[in-house]
């Protein structure tokens, strides 16, 4: 039974509301004896209340991540994430649920207003002001990932608190005492509530340069085994520093074991259970088992492989450091080489190794003809 597309109702999980997933206490202590995976759901808030939640995955609380941090942030109803940069880091993000109103300011002359919805994702640069606000009657979920392992926020609300009136008063052409009653300082609440109508101009529906709709995208690898979606600067040249994967893998497919050269890639569970094992540069393997609302971290170049638990599909949001993430597969990579070289690399024969496939190509996910090791370490 094969897999053509990814629906909306696939990213969206036909949640009406996310749903913290619980451990068990052996749980977190498997998660706890992995440097690479930590759980974003249950991640310490900085902000949890009526009006949503944030959750952060940095190198605070998962030092293994570099050029590459995580956050959950979920809206209510009217509830809007303030407006907003990062002084040292772009944004990407994909929307699970909701819909949401994006503005953004990139320059003095360059703003865009725009809406999002399960299966769409944003992009926002360095440096660019920006605001998400709820503009539905549900919780939003969204994932977001940023270049940087700590990155840096500024808000609206902050950076006025700093300016006197007087500043504020000439700034606007106004008497400083007309900026008297407005409330600031340089903290900043996060999430604030909307207290009128959201007000959504019509060209919020049209394409927008930071915009990119994966769920609608043709995925470029489509097997009965499995699917993946891309957004990269090939399909969305706004991209500078991140791309993402949305990646389906059925329980007859596997992700070939890989790597990413010159790339990280910094991972979240939508979907399913599923397996994955690490070769860390001093020879030990880190096997270890994901369920919905973990994050994993890979850096640059190790080796690593993804295979599903159970009879459900699994899905994965997949991030990249770079906007071109490139692959290195093992089938690819035994192609490149003789059957002579090969049998002096793993101490045999050449009459004795294998026929492997030629693979030009690799496949990305492949079908798996094994059934799952259950005595593999854990």
């Amino acid at each position: 039974m094969g897999i053509t597309r990814l629906s909306r109702a696939h990213l969206h999980g036909r949640q009406r509301q996310p749903i913290p997933v619980a451990r068990w206490p052996d749980e977190e202590m498997k998660m706890a004896a992995s440097r690479h995976v930590r759980s974003l759901l249950n991640a310490d808030p900085s902000y949890e209340g009526e009006l949503g939640s944030v959750r952060r995955l940095t190198a605070d609380n998962f030092p293994l991540l570099r050029r590459m941090s995580m956050k959950r942030l979920v809206l209510a109803p009217d509830a809007i994430r303030e407006p907003h940069w990062h002084a040292n880091a772009d944004e990407l993000a994909c929307c699970l649920s909701g819909t949401l109103l994006i503005s953004v300011l990139d320059t003095a002359d360059v703003f865009g207003t725009f809406t999002i919805r399960p299966g769409e994702m944003f992009h926002i640069p360095t440096g660019s002001l920006h605001t998400i606000e709820n503009v539905g009657e549900e919780p939003a979920e969204l994932i977001i990932v940023f270049s940087d392992e700590r990155p840096e926020d500024f808000s609206l609300h902050a950076a006025f608190g700093a300016m006197s009136d007087a500043v504020l008063g000439n700034t606007f052409d106004l008497p400083a005492s007309a900026l008297a009653p407005v409330k600031r300082d340089t903290g900043s609440p996060i999430l604030v509530r909307r207290s009128s109508a959201a007000d959504i101009p019509a060209a919020a529906e049209y394409p927008d340069p930071h915009k990119f709709d994966i769920a609608d995208e043709t995925p470029p690898i489509d097997f009965p085994y499995g699917t993946a979606r891309v957004a990269r600067s090939q399909f969305w040249p706004s991209l500078k520093n991140l791309a993402m994967y949305s990646v389906v893998v059925r329980d007859n497919g596997m992700r070939e074991p890989h790597w990413h050269p010159g790339t990280a890639e910094m991972g979240y569970v939508h979907k399913g259970h599923a397996r994955m094992s690490i070769l860390d540069p001093d020879g030990s393997v880190d096997t270890y088992e994901l369920q919905p609302g973990d994050a994993y971290f890979i850096p640059r170049s190790y080796p690593h492989q993804i295979e599903v638990l159970g009879e459900e599909d699994i899905h994965f949001l997949i991030f990249f450091d770079q906007p071109m993430p490139a692959d290195v597969g093992y089938r690819a990579a035994v192609s490149s080489f003789s059957r002579s070289v090969l049998a002096a690399t793993f101490g045999g024969n050449a009459e004795d190794m294998p026929v492997l496939p030629l693979t030009t190509v690799d496949p990305l996910i492949v079908r798996r003809v094994n059934p799952v090791d259950a005595d593999r370490e854990r």
